[in-house]
Protein backbone atom coordinates (compact mmCIF):
# COMPACT_ATOMS: atom_id res chain seq x y z
CA UNK A 1 0.00 0.00 0.00
CA UNK A 2 1.16 3.51 -0.96
CA UNK A 3 2.42 5.15 2.08
CA UNK A 4 2.56 9.27 2.72
CA UNK A 5 5.36 8.84 4.72
CA UNK A 6 7.38 12.30 5.64
CA UNK A 7 6.35 13.71 2.17
CA UNK A 8 3.92 16.66 3.28
CA UNK A 9 5.12 17.14 6.98
CA UNK A 10 6.68 16.28 9.87
CA UNK A 11 4.32 15.13 12.37
CA UNK A 12 5.14 13.53 15.70
CA UNK A 13 2.41 10.88 15.89
CA UNK A 14 2.23 11.76 19.69
CA UNK A 15 -1.62 11.75 19.88
CA UNK A 16 -3.90 8.93 18.56
CA UNK A 17 -7.32 9.39 17.18
CA UNK A 18 -10.16 7.12 18.85
CA UNK A 19 -12.38 8.63 16.73
CA UNK A 20 -13.02 8.92 12.85
CA UNK A 21 -12.51 12.50 11.43
CA UNK A 22 -16.22 14.37 10.83
CA UNK A 23 -15.01 14.06 7.03
CA UNK A 24 -15.07 10.46 6.90
CA UNK A 25 -17.82 9.71 9.42
CA UNK A 26 -20.11 10.91 6.47
CA UNK A 27 -19.21 8.42 4.36
CA UNK A 28 -17.99 5.67 6.54
CA UNK A 29 -20.88 5.58 9.45
CA UNK A 30 -24.03 4.71 6.87
CA UNK A 31 -25.17 1.53 5.31
CA UNK A 32 -24.12 2.90 1.70
CA UNK A 33 -22.95 0.39 -0.64
CA UNK A 34 -19.90 -0.02 -2.58
CA UNK A 35 -20.65 1.52 -5.53
CA UNK A 36 -22.84 4.16 -3.82
CA UNK A 37 -19.66 5.11 -1.49
CA UNK A 38 -17.72 5.28 -4.37
CA UNK A 39 -20.35 8.00 -6.02
CA UNK A 40 -20.69 9.94 -3.25
CA UNK A 41 -16.39 10.09 -2.18
CA UNK A 42 -15.91 11.06 -6.33
CA UNK A 43 -18.87 13.57 -7.09
CA UNK A 44 -18.29 15.37 -3.34
CA UNK A 45 -14.38 15.31 -4.12
CA UNK A 46 -14.32 15.76 -7.76
CA UNK A 47 -12.22 18.87 -7.98
CA UNK A 48 -9.59 17.04 -5.47
CA UNK A 49 -9.44 13.95 -7.95
CA UNK A 50 -9.39 16.54 -11.02
CA UNK A 51 -5.71 18.29 -9.29
CA UNK A 52 -4.48 14.69 -8.58
CA UNK A 53 -5.11 13.55 -12.16
CA UNK A 54 -3.77 16.97 -13.80
CA UNK A 55 -0.37 16.15 -11.58
CA UNK A 56 -0.27 12.43 -12.89
CA UNK A 57 -0.68 13.27 -16.78
CA UNK A 58 1.92 16.02 -15.99
CA UNK A 59 4.11 13.20 -14.94
CA UNK A 60 3.27 11.19 -18.13
CA UNK A 61 3.67 14.08 -20.63
CA UNK A 62 7.21 14.89 -19.20
CA UNK A 63 7.86 11.35 -19.28
CA UNK A 64 7.43 11.27 -22.33
CA UNK A 65 9.01 14.70 -23.32
CA UNK A 66 12.28 13.27 -21.87
CA UNK A 67 11.81 10.10 -23.99
CA UNK A 68 12.00 12.46 -27.50
CA UNK A 69 14.87 14.36 -25.93
CA UNK A 70 16.93 11.06 -25.31
CA UNK A 71 16.22 9.82 -28.65
CA UNK A 72 16.46 12.48 -31.02
CA UNK A 73 18.25 15.18 -28.99
CA UNK A 74 21.01 15.57 -26.18
CA UNK A 75 19.84 13.28 -22.80
CA UNK A 76 22.91 15.63 -20.88
CA UNK A 77 20.66 18.67 -22.00
CA UNK A 78 19.30 20.73 -19.24
CA UNK A 79 15.84 20.67 -20.80
CA UNK A 80 16.64 17.13 -20.03
CA UNK A 81 17.67 16.76 -16.45
CA UNK A 82 14.59 19.60 -15.69
CA UNK A 83 11.73 17.02 -17.42
CA UNK A 84 13.26 13.87 -15.39
CA UNK A 85 13.33 15.78 -12.21
CA UNK A 86 10.31 17.48 -12.10
CA UNK A 87 8.78 13.87 -12.95
CA UNK A 88 10.45 12.54 -10.23
CA UNK A 89 8.86 14.46 -8.01
CA UNK A 90 5.55 13.77 -9.39
CA UNK A 91 5.84 10.05 -8.81
CA UNK A 92 4.80 10.24 -5.44
CA UNK A 93 1.02 11.87 -6.79
CA UNK A 94 1.04 8.56 -10.01
CA UNK A 95 1.91 6.12 -7.01
CA UNK A 96 -0.62 7.45 -4.76
CA UNK A 97 -3.25 7.43 -8.07
CA UNK A 98 -2.49 4.01 -8.57
CA UNK A 99 -3.52 3.23 -4.93
CA UNK A 100 -6.39 4.66 -5.06
CA UNK A 101 -7.70 3.09 -8.84
CA UNK A 102 -6.83 -0.32 -7.03
CA UNK A 103 -8.22 0.10 -3.64
CA UNK A 104 -11.56 1.77 -5.71
CA UNK A 105 -11.20 -1.45 -8.25
CA UNK A 106 -11.08 -3.89 -4.90
CA UNK A 107 -13.69 -2.09 -2.93
CA UNK A 108 -16.09 -2.64 -6.13
CA UNK A 109 -15.10 -6.55 -7.06
CA UNK A 110 -15.65 -7.71 -3.48
CA UNK A 111 -18.82 -5.82 -3.19
CA UNK A 112 -20.38 -7.97 -6.19
CA UNK A 113 -18.73 -10.87 -4.73
CA UNK A 114 -20.94 -10.30 -1.62
CA UNK A 115 -23.95 -12.25 -3.63
CA UNK A 116 -21.24 -15.22 -4.76
CA UNK A 117 -23.47 -18.03 -5.40
CA UNK A 118 -20.40 -20.05 -4.22
CA UNK A 119 -20.60 -19.93 -0.36
CA UNK A 120 -16.59 -19.38 0.10
CA UNK A 121 -16.43 -16.57 -1.91
CA UNK A 122 -19.10 -14.97 -0.08
CA UNK A 123 -17.12 -15.97 3.03
CA UNK A 124 -13.91 -14.56 1.81
CA UNK A 125 -15.62 -11.19 0.58
CA UNK A 126 -17.67 -10.93 3.47
CA UNK A 127 -14.23 -11.02 6.01
CA UNK A 128 -11.94 -8.89 3.52
CA UNK A 129 -14.54 -6.02 2.54
CA UNK A 130 -15.14 -4.18 6.39
CA UNK A 131 -11.20 -2.96 5.55
CA UNK A 132 -12.15 -1.67 1.99
CA UNK A 133 -14.03 1.63 2.22
CA UNK A 134 -12.22 2.99 4.76
CA UNK A 135 -8.56 2.70 3.30
CA UNK A 136 -10.39 4.35 -0.03
CA UNK A 137 -11.77 7.04 1.76
CA UNK A 138 -8.29 7.72 3.59
CA UNK A 139 -6.71 7.69 0.39
CA UNK A 140 -9.05 10.62 -1.17
CA UNK A 141 -9.62 12.36 2.11
CA UNK A 142 -6.33 12.77 3.55
CA UNK A 143 -3.42 11.36 1.13
CA UNK A 144 -4.54 13.55 -1.81
CA UNK A 145 -5.04 16.54 0.16
CA UNK A 146 -1.93 16.31 2.13
CA UNK A 147 -0.03 15.55 -1.75
CA UNK A 148 -1.43 18.77 -3.24
CA UNK A 149 -0.39 20.79 -0.33
CA UNK A 150 3.66 22.65 -1.14
CA UNK A 151 5.84 22.35 1.47
CA UNK A 152 5.66 24.86 3.78
CA UNK A 153 7.92 27.55 4.02
CA UNK A 154 9.67 26.98 7.06
CA UNK A 155 10.52 23.44 5.57
CA UNK A 156 11.89 25.34 2.62
CA UNK A 157 15.03 26.58 4.70
CA UNK A 158 17.52 24.28 6.33
CA UNK A 159 16.16 24.87 10.32
CA UNK A 160 18.32 23.40 12.39
CA UNK A 161 15.71 23.84 15.08
CA UNK A 162 13.86 26.67 16.98
CA UNK A 163 14.66 30.08 19.04
CA UNK A 164 11.85 30.29 21.82
CA UNK A 165 11.82 33.77 23.28
CA UNK A 166 9.25 33.69 26.77
CA UNK A 167 8.63 37.23 28.00
CA UNK A 168 6.43 37.34 31.47
CA UNK A 169 3.02 39.76 30.86
CA UNK A 170 0.64 41.04 33.39
CA UNK A 171 0.61 39.93 36.82
CA UNK A 172 3.58 40.85 37.97
CA UNK A 173 5.60 38.33 39.78
CA UNK A 174 3.50 35.61 39.54
CA UNK A 175 3.74 35.86 35.94
CA UNK A 176 7.64 35.77 36.69
CA UNK A 177 6.94 32.49 38.19
CA UNK A 178 4.68 31.04 35.21
CA UNK A 179 7.74 31.76 33.21
CA UNK A 180 9.72 29.75 34.55
CA UNK A 181 7.38 26.88 34.84
CA UNK A 182 6.93 27.16 31.74
CA UNK A 183 10.76 27.36 30.42
CA UNK A 184 11.16 24.42 32.52
CA UNK A 185 8.05 22.51 30.39
CA UNK A 186 9.47 23.48 27.32
CA UNK A 187 13.26 21.98 28.64
CA UNK A 188 12.37 18.61 29.76
CA UNK A 189 9.44 17.54 27.13
CA UNK A 190 12.90 18.97 24.63
CA UNK A 191 15.12 17.00 26.31
CA UNK A 192 13.45 13.31 26.49
CA UNK A 193 12.14 11.37 24.21
CA UNK A 194 8.47 9.76 23.08
CA UNK A 195 8.15 6.31 22.32
CA UNK A 196 5.05 4.49 21.63
CA UNK A 197 4.19 2.15 24.51
CA UNK A 198 2.22 -0.13 22.07
CA UNK A 199 5.11 -0.92 19.26
CA UNK A 200 8.58 0.62 20.65
CA UNK A 201 9.14 3.34 18.13
CA UNK A 202 10.85 6.29 18.92
CA UNK A 203 8.43 9.13 17.65
CA UNK A 204 10.57 12.22 18.87
CA UNK A 205 14.03 11.70 19.75
CA UNK A 206 15.94 13.94 22.30
CA UNK A 207 16.58 17.29 20.97
CA UNK A 208 19.60 19.44 22.55
CA UNK A 209 18.46 22.28 24.43
CA UNK A 210 20.54 25.64 25.53
CA UNK A 211 19.13 28.67 27.78
CA UNK A 212 20.70 31.41 25.57
CA UNK A 213 19.09 34.05 27.77
CA UNK A 214 17.60 34.60 30.78
CA UNK A 215 16.78 37.21 33.22
CA UNK A 216 15.23 36.61 36.82
CA UNK A 217 13.34 38.73 38.79
CA UNK A 218 14.24 40.27 41.89
CA UNK A 219 11.44 38.41 43.71
CA UNK A 220 11.72 35.40 42.25
CA UNK A 221 11.10 33.53 39.10
CA UNK A 222 12.35 34.77 35.19
CA UNK A 223 11.19 38.10 34.08
CA UNK A 224 12.31 36.70 30.35
CA UNK A 225 13.90 34.05 28.81
CA UNK A 226 14.98 32.77 24.97
CA UNK A 227 16.11 29.12 24.83
CA UNK A 228 17.48 27.05 22.05
CA UNK A 229 16.31 23.88 20.47
CA UNK A 230 18.11 21.83 18.39
CA UNK A 231 16.74 18.98 16.28
CA UNK A 232 14.97 17.70 13.24
CA UNK A 233 11.08 18.69 13.79
CA UNK A 234 11.55 21.46 16.47
CA UNK A 235 10.15 24.09 14.81
CA UNK A 236 7.86 22.35 12.89
CA UNK A 237 6.28 21.61 16.78
CA UNK A 238 6.93 23.83 18.66
CA UNK A 239 5.71 27.16 16.12
CA UNK A 240 2.33 26.25 17.32
CA UNK A 241 3.31 27.50 21.09
CA UNK A 242 3.58 30.96 19.66
CA UNK A 243 0.95 33.23 21.72
CA UNK A 244 -0.41 34.38 24.98
CA UNK A 245 -0.67 31.56 27.83
CA UNK A 246 -3.00 32.79 30.45
CA UNK A 247 -2.03 30.78 34.15
CA UNK A 248 -5.47 31.21 36.60
CA UNK A 249 -4.44 29.92 40.24
CA UNK A 250 -3.90 31.82 43.63
CA UNK A 251 -0.65 32.68 44.01
CA UNK A 252 1.52 31.62 47.34
CA UNK A 253 1.78 34.83 48.55
CA UNK A 254 -1.86 36.04 48.40
CA UNK A 255 -2.96 35.01 51.88
CA UNK A 256 -6.73 35.77 51.10
CA UNK A 257 -6.57 33.03 48.97
CA UNK A 258 -7.59 34.70 45.86
CA UNK A 259 -7.60 33.89 42.28
CA UNK A 260 -5.02 35.86 39.82
CA UNK A 261 -4.73 35.74 36.33
CA UNK A 262 -1.20 36.20 34.58
CA UNK A 263 -0.21 36.05 31.29
CA UNK A 264 3.36 34.70 29.72
CA UNK A 265 3.89 35.21 25.82
CA UNK A 266 6.12 33.39 23.61
CA UNK A 267 7.11 33.67 20.19
CA UNK A 268 8.79 30.63 18.96
CA UNK A 269 11.50 31.43 15.74
CA UNK A 270 12.83 29.31 12.92
CA UNK A 271 16.43 28.65 13.41
CA UNK A 272 18.88 28.00 10.76
CA UNK A 273 22.12 26.16 10.34
CA UNK A 274 24.60 27.85 11.73
CA UNK A 275 27.10 29.51 9.10
CA UNK A 276 30.72 30.67 9.23
CA UNK A 277 29.47 33.26 6.86
CA UNK A 278 27.77 36.54 8.69
CA UNK A 279 25.90 38.23 5.99
CA UNK A 280 23.77 35.78 3.74
CA UNK A 281 20.23 36.53 1.74
CA UNK A 282 18.51 37.86 5.41
CA UNK A 283 20.10 40.88 5.65
CA UNK A 284 23.51 43.01 4.67
CA UNK A 285 25.94 43.52 6.73
CA UNK A 286 25.85 47.43 5.87
CA UNK A 287 22.47 46.94 7.25
CA UNK A 288 23.22 46.25 10.44
CA UNK A 289 24.72 48.46 13.43
CA UNK A 290 27.08 46.85 15.72
CA UNK A 291 27.30 48.20 19.41
CA UNK A 292 30.10 46.70 22.07
CA UNK A 293 29.42 47.45 25.90
CA UNK A 294 30.04 46.47 29.34
CA UNK A 295 27.38 43.89 30.66
CA UNK A 296 25.29 44.88 33.40
CA UNK A 297 23.62 42.76 36.60
CA UNK A 298 25.41 39.92 38.19
CA UNK A 299 28.48 38.38 36.99
CA UNK A 300 31.88 39.28 38.35
CA UNK A 301 34.67 41.65 37.78
CA UNK A 302 35.59 40.08 34.09
CA UNK A 303 31.55 40.53 33.29
CA UNK A 304 31.26 44.05 34.54
CA UNK A 305 34.83 45.12 33.72
CA UNK A 306 35.20 44.57 30.08
CA UNK A 307 33.08 45.14 26.99
CA UNK A 308 31.28 41.93 26.26
CA UNK A 309 27.92 42.68 25.66
CA UNK A 310 26.74 43.12 21.97
CA UNK A 311 23.59 44.77 20.81
CA UNK A 312 22.77 44.53 16.99
CA UNK A 313 20.21 47.21 15.24
CA UNK A 314 19.30 45.93 11.85
CA UNK A 315 18.11 49.16 10.48
CA UNK A 316 15.32 48.51 7.58
CA UNK A 317 13.19 46.72 10.54
CA UNK A 318 14.27 48.39 13.45
CA UNK A 319 14.85 44.91 15.15
CA UNK A 320 17.31 45.30 17.71
CA UNK A 321 18.98 41.92 19.46
CA UNK A 322 20.72 42.62 22.85
CA UNK A 323 23.06 39.69 24.22
CA UNK A 324 25.17 39.54 27.34
CA UNK A 325 25.11 36.58 28.99
CA UNK A 326 28.54 34.56 27.59
CA UNK A 327 31.68 35.77 29.02
CA UNK A 328 33.31 36.41 25.38
CA UNK A 329 32.27 39.50 23.04
CA UNK A 330 33.05 37.38 20.52
CA UNK A 331 30.60 34.24 21.81
CA UNK A 332 27.98 37.57 22.71
CA UNK A 333 28.13 38.29 18.60
CA UNK A 334 28.09 34.86 17.24
CA UNK A 335 24.46 34.48 19.80
CA UNK A 336 22.98 38.03 18.52
CA UNK A 337 23.32 36.97 15.08
CA UNK A 338 22.02 33.72 15.64
CA UNK A 339 18.55 35.76 17.06
CA UNK A 340 18.89 38.40 14.32
CA UNK A 341 18.54 35.56 11.82
CA UNK A 342 15.48 33.97 13.66
CA UNK A 343 13.68 36.87 13.86
CA UNK A 344 14.36 37.78 10.16
CA UNK A 345 13.43 34.90 8.97
CA UNK A 346 10.42 34.64 10.96
CA UNK A 347 9.52 38.05 9.76
CA UNK A 348 10.11 36.62 6.08
CA UNK A 349 7.91 33.58 6.92
CA UNK A 350 5.13 35.25 8.41
CA UNK A 351 4.75 37.56 5.62
CA UNK A 352 5.02 34.31 2.79
CA UNK A 353 1.52 33.68 5.24
CA UNK A 354 0.25 37.15 5.61
CA UNK A 355 -0.08 37.33 1.65
CA UNK A 356 -1.65 33.66 1.20
CA UNK A 357 -4.07 33.72 3.89
CA UNK A 358 -5.28 37.58 3.07
CA UNK A 359 -8.73 35.78 2.52
CA UNK A 360 -8.96 33.48 4.53
CA UNK A 361 -8.30 35.22 8.41
CA UNK A 362 -11.06 33.24 10.43
CA UNK A 363 -9.21 30.47 9.59
CA UNK A 364 -6.16 30.98 11.17
CA UNK A 365 -6.75 33.57 13.89
CA UNK A 366 -5.56 31.01 16.65
CA UNK A 367 -2.26 31.80 15.13
CA UNK A 368 -1.56 35.22 15.68
CA UNK A 369 1.06 35.49 18.67
CA UNK A 370 -0.79 38.69 20.23
CA UNK A 371 -4.05 36.02 20.89
CA UNK A 372 -4.84 34.00 24.16
CA UNK A 373 -4.05 30.75 22.87
CA UNK A 374 -3.89 28.54 26.10
CA UNK A 375 -5.43 28.63 29.89
CA UNK A 376 -3.89 27.15 32.71
CA UNK A 377 -6.19 26.24 35.91
CA UNK A 378 -5.17 25.34 38.81
CA UNK A 379 -8.15 25.42 40.97
CA UNK A 380 -9.69 22.91 37.80
CA UNK A 381 -6.57 21.10 36.96
CA UNK A 382 -7.54 21.65 33.55
CA UNK A 383 -5.50 23.36 30.21
CA UNK A 384 -7.61 24.66 27.55
CA UNK A 385 -6.41 25.34 24.29
CA UNK A 386 -8.37 28.52 22.57
CA UNK A 387 -7.39 27.70 18.99
CA UNK A 388 -8.83 23.99 18.97
CA UNK A 389 -12.45 23.54 19.48
CA UNK A 390 -12.93 21.46 22.51
CA UNK A 391 -9.65 20.79 23.42
CA UNK A 392 -9.40 20.67 27.21
CA UNK A 393 -6.82 18.02 28.87
CA UNK A 394 -7.17 17.30 32.76
CA UNK A 395 -4.13 16.60 35.07
CA UNK A 396 -2.30 20.19 34.93
CA UNK A 397 1.08 18.76 36.98
CA UNK A 398 1.50 16.32 34.41
CA UNK A 399 1.43 18.71 31.73
CA UNK A 400 3.54 20.96 33.20
CA UNK A 401 6.17 18.53 33.93
CA UNK A 402 7.11 18.14 30.06
CA UNK A 403 5.32 15.04 29.91
CA UNK A 404 5.95 13.47 26.16
CA UNK A 405 4.34 10.15 26.24
CA UNK A 406 2.20 9.45 23.55
CA UNK A 407 -1.38 10.66 23.43
CA UNK A 408 -0.85 12.16 27.08
CA UNK A 409 0.81 14.74 28.92
CA UNK A 410 2.50 18.08 27.21
CA UNK A 411 3.35 15.58 24.43
CA UNK A 412 -0.32 14.80 23.62
CA UNK A 413 -1.72 18.51 24.15
CA UNK A 414 0.96 19.83 21.46
CA UNK A 415 0.38 16.90 19.01
CA UNK A 416 -3.39 17.58 18.86
CA UNK A 417 -2.42 21.09 18.70
CA UNK A 418 0.28 20.77 15.81
CA UNK A 419 -2.12 18.44 14.12
CA UNK A 420 -5.29 20.88 14.19
CA UNK A 421 -3.06 23.49 13.06
CA UNK A 422 -1.83 20.66 9.91
CA UNK A 423 -5.28 20.42 8.91
CA UNK A 424 -5.87 23.65 8.65
CA UNK A 425 -2.95 24.62 6.55
CA UNK A 426 -4.39 21.90 4.28
CA UNK A 427 -8.17 23.22 4.20
CA UNK A 428 -6.77 26.43 3.39
CA UNK A 429 -4.09 25.31 0.63
CA UNK A 430 -7.09 23.17 -1.28
CA UNK A 431 -9.79 26.59 -1.25
CA UNK A 432 -6.83 28.34 -2.87
CA UNK A 433 -6.00 25.46 -6.05
CA UNK A 434 -10.07 25.23 -5.93
CA UNK A 435 -10.82 28.48 -6.50
CA UNK A 436 -8.17 28.88 -9.13
CA UNK A 437 -9.53 25.52 -10.68
CA UNK A 438 -13.17 27.26 -10.54
CA UNK A 439 -11.80 30.75 -11.87
CA UNK A 440 -9.89 28.68 -14.91
CA UNK A 441 -12.74 26.98 -15.89
CA UNK A 442 -15.04 29.41 -16.30
CA UNK A 443 -12.94 31.16 -18.13
CA UNK A 444 -12.80 28.76 -20.05
CA UNK A 445 -16.61 28.27 -20.37
CA UNK A 446 -16.40 32.08 -21.32
CA UNK A 447 -14.22 31.08 -24.28
CA UNK A 448 -16.22 28.46 -26.09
Amino acid sequence: MFSLGRRAHFAFRLVRHASLSSRESKYLTGTHTGPELVKMLETDNSKILKLVRRKVDERTALMAEAEQIAINGDPSSQEYRDKTRRASELLVFQDAWSSYESAKSNLLETHTLLSHPDPDMRDLATEEYPSLPPTLTSLLLTTFPSLLVPPSSSSQHNLAGALMDLKSGVGGQESSLFLSELLRMYTRFAGSKSVDEETGEVIKAKWGVTIVQQNDADAGGIKDAIVEIKGKGAYDLMRWESGVHRVQRVPATDSAGRVHTSTVAVIVLPMLEESDKVEDELFKMDDVKIEVMRARGAGGQHVNKTESAVRLTHTPTGITVSMQDERSQHQNRRRAFQVLRARLLDLKLSADIASRRATRRSLVKGADRSEKIRTYNWAQDRITDHRVPGLTVRGLEGVMEGDGRVGGGFGGLVGRVEEWGREVEVEECLGEMMEALDKEEGQGEVGK
